[in-house]
């Protein structure tokens, strides 16, 4: 296991799904338009859901990416695992939306595995870890982003412990 990869991927996941969460707090709801343009599938539901937004995403992958370098990756490699990062999370929005679930509500496991298990196969190839080291983090991010929340929460930064 290469702990040192394992924490540089931890910390451009964190960062991409942080991202989008400061962004909110700092710019409240301007820029907040949806990703799915308020558009509903076939089953009468949103795509994603408003809690997706243009601004979320874009900050993710943009404040991974400037992130990236200050952590020995390539800029565009950091792009490419947030990008890979808030793709996942929408698969989850969009999974949650056919389940009946609401915007913003809690499935345990869906939120975390899609957004950390997709980026980190991703950085097999592009940073060179292990598959053994995409299992851990993929494990590390679905204990700790949980964790995470809770101190945005208490922090004032997310405005739900989840």
């Amino acid at each position: 296991m290469n702990y040192g990869s394992i924490a540089i991927v931890l910390l451009l996941l964190t960062i991409a799904n942080g991202s989008a969460v400061i962004a909110k707090r700092i710019l409240g709801d301007r820029f907040a338009w949806p990703v799915d343009g308020g558009a509903r599938f076939i089953d009468g539901q949103p795509f994603f859901g408003r809690s997706k937004t243009i601004r979320g995403f874009l900050a993710g992958v943009t404040l991974t990416a400037i992130a990236a370098p200050f952590a020995g990756v390539d800029w565009r490699a950091g792009a490419l695992i947030a990008f890979v990062a808030m793709s996942g999370d929408l698969l989850s929005s969009f999974i949650k939306r056919r389940m009946g679930r609401e915007s913003s509500s809690r499935a345990v496991g869906l939120d975390q595995i899609p957004e950390s298990l997709f980026p980190a196969l991703l950085a097999i190839p592009v940073i060179g870890i292990t598959s053994a080291d995409a299992a851990a983090i993929t494990i590390l991010f679905f204990v700790g982003a949980p964790i995470a929340s809770q101190v945005f929460y208490a922090l004032k930064i997310r405005d739900r412990p989840y």
